[in-house]
């Protein structure tokens, strides 16, 4: 019934999102610029990595892509909340798992067709990575968006409107992008900021998909990694599936 239940809302929600082709290609646009305008002032600068600036910029944006795509997404839960969407859902016998899986599937599902897209232009401008490096780095982006789209879901349904959301969601996110190291490495910044960007669970994302672009796949950066995005994964969609179980029970 769980799959049954999931499968059933990530439809819904999917036929949502292909009904929107604006939105499907503008969430990809604020990363396309960076790799457009910025990735070409990082040519052959040393950055302190492994391999070629693309190859430290490109996983950079992709994780860019799900911190901020998927954060924002509960903005749709208040609006079905204020429409009473949510409730009619929760009075059926729908499992609550359901509810929450079937929307981060949606949003996993798009944010990896944007990552596709994000990587096609990145080979054109110069992005030369392994195969199955691509594919970790998509993989990583599909957990990153599961877990921080479920958090996303749980602040949603905990505050009234859009414009307590809204704020929360940016204090979070700007010093998570800042201090993760997606745009350079933190090893360029002084050994303080180094330190304390190690308390950022995706600092470890981040180091991950750049050891996977270089083609180096058994590293400490990779399991370390891996460990984290499953972890994180775990424990937002148990928060988001207890907070979809009891708000306004």
């Amino acid at each position: 019934m769980l799959f049954h239940d999931t499968a059933l809302i990530y439809g819904r929600y999917l036929r949502q999102s292909l009904r929107s082709r604006f939105a499907l290609l503008f969430g990809v646009l604020m990363p396309l610029l960076y790799l457009l305008f910025f990735g070409p002032l990082l040519t052959d600068l040393p950055l302190g990595g492994r391999g070629s600036s693309w190859q430290v910029l490109v996983p950079g944006l992709l994780l860019q892509l799900g911190l901020f795509g998927a954060s924002f997404a509960g903005f749709s839960v208040i609006i079905e909340n204020g429409q009473g969407v949510v409730e009619r859902m929760r009075v059926t016998p729908v499992s609550r798992l359901a509810l929450l899986l079937g929307r981060v599937l949606r949003d996993a599902t798009v944010f990896a067709f944007q990552a596709v897209l994000l990587v096609l232009a990145a080979v054109v401008m110069g992005l030369r990575a392994p195969l199955p490096g691509v594919l970790i780095g998509f993989a990583f982006v599909a957990l990153l968006t599961v877990s921080l789209a479920s958090l996303s879901y749980a602040l949603a349904m905990r505050v009234r409107t859009p414009q307590e959301f809204g704020p929360t969601v940016n204090a979070l996110t700007m010093p998570s992008m800042l201090l993760s190291g997606l745009m350079l490495p933190m090893t360029l910044g002084p050994g303080w900021l180094d330190v304390l960007s190690h308390l950022m669970p995706f600092r470890y994302l981040v180091d991950a998909v750049r050891d996977a672009y270089v083609g180096s796949y058994a590293t400490a950066h990779m399991l370390y990694g891996t460990l984290v995005a499953l972890a994180f994964t775990a424990l937002a969609v148990t928060v988001g599936t207890r907070v979809f179980r009891t708000a306004g029970a």
